[in-house]
């Protein structure tokens, strides 16, 4: 399982004695102490299990994410051509020079041009299958189609992506950051033929996934479970609404969060053990944790249905099936038709 026994006994106290101990001495006697049940809330976790690693991928990711933005902006160089734009526009913030952004007709976001991203590698289902591009399925979550598309998402990484880090390590993050981005990048290119599409919104809809697969794995040790699940579900249901809209790749979305779902029951679980008992075992008894069954079973589960996902996925795309096929009603994850907007070029 993801959690050893070296993990959970870096949670105790270097002196070995009771959670709930108010002084060092070993040989001080008093009543034990009472069984501490964690409290679930978007913050996950008390004092207990909190701040176990300090967070240095997280920043790094997001260094990255605004390095590749910046080169991204250079290599678009629009008043190099800006005579294209003359009947559309002029380029914006034109006092960066070569970094200016695309005129808001091209790009509202304040970026560069759909061109530039695709030459940089954004997914595009024809390069992918046809040419063979396959690593689009990673540098697609790299690029960001604007300063406003960025930053939105490097706000949610911070929040949302420091804090697992600290919980359960760079290693298991990064994993589920990674494997989540591509798992969306996979589904997209099923159902989406006719654009591109860059971002690391599938990533961190995994981190959301693992969230709440977090919180189910490990149910028996947190209270206020409830309130946390309802908190949860409340974000990420808003955050898959807003995927309705038009121009909005929500199969990225669904496809990392069902990824990272999957990966919070195989990663992210912990041993669940017995306070009462631990305090009548005698001085320098070495600790036990145990897997509840439930933990097992789930873990086994998601296992084996991420890599049947994963392979039936690439299987389809790399055939060059479209999903739209196997699911006729799919499309409406991606854009629900209204009186404000149509969908049928989307």
């Amino acid at each position: 399982m993801a959690v050893g026994d070296d993990d959970l006994e870096n949670r105790m106290s270097a002196k070995d004695r009771g959670i709930g101990s108010r002084g060092g001495d070993r040989n001080r006697t008093g009543p034990p102490p009472l069984p501490v049940r964690l409290s679930s809330s978007t913050e996950f976790g008390d004092n207990a299990l909190s701040s176990r690693w300090t967070s240095w991928l997280v920043p790094m990711f997001v260094v990255a994410n605004v390095v590749v933005f910046v080169v991204a902006m250079f290599v678009n160089n629009c008043p190099k051509h800006f005579e294209s734009h003359r009947l559309r526009g002029h380029c914006v913030a034109r006092f960066l020079g070569r970094l200016s952004f695309e005129p808001l007709r091209t790009n509202p976001l304040f970026g560069p041009s759909s061109h530039t991203l695709e030459k940089l590698g954004a997914l595009e289902w024809s390069k992918v299958v046809e040419k063979k591009e396959g690593w689009r399925l990673l540098t697609c979550i790299w690029l960001h189609a604007g300063v406003i598309h960025l930053g939105a998402n490097m706000l949610s990484l911070i929040f949302i992506g420091i804090r697992l880090e600290q919980q359960f390590g760079f290693v298991r993050i990064g994993v589920i950051y990674l494997l989540s981005g591509i798992g969306g990048s996979v589904l997209s290119s099923l159902f989406i033929r006719n654009s591109i599409s860059v971002g690391a919104s599938g990533a961190l809809f995994g981190l959301l996934g693992s969230m709440l697969s977090e919180l189910f794995t490990n149910w028996t040790i947190y209270s206020n479970k409830i309130a946390a699940l309802l908190t949860l579900l409340f974000v990420i249901l808003i955050n898959l609404a807003i995927g309705i809209l038009p121009h909005v790749d929500n199969f990225a979305h669904v496809g990392g969060f069902v990824t990272g779902f999957l990966l919070g029951f195989i990663l992210l679980a912990r041993p669940q053990f017995k306070w009462l008992a631990r305090v009548h075992m005698p001085q320098g008894t070495p600790l036990r944790y145990k897997y509840k069954p439930y933990q097992y079973l789930l873990w086994l589960l998601s296992l084996v249905l991420l890599i049947a996902g994963f392979v039936v996925a690439l299987l389809m795309l790399f055939r060059g099936e479209n999903g739209n096929d196997h699911c006729r009603w799919c499309r409406y994850l991606r854009c629900v038709p209204t009186s404000s907007w149509r969908c049928d070029d989307i």
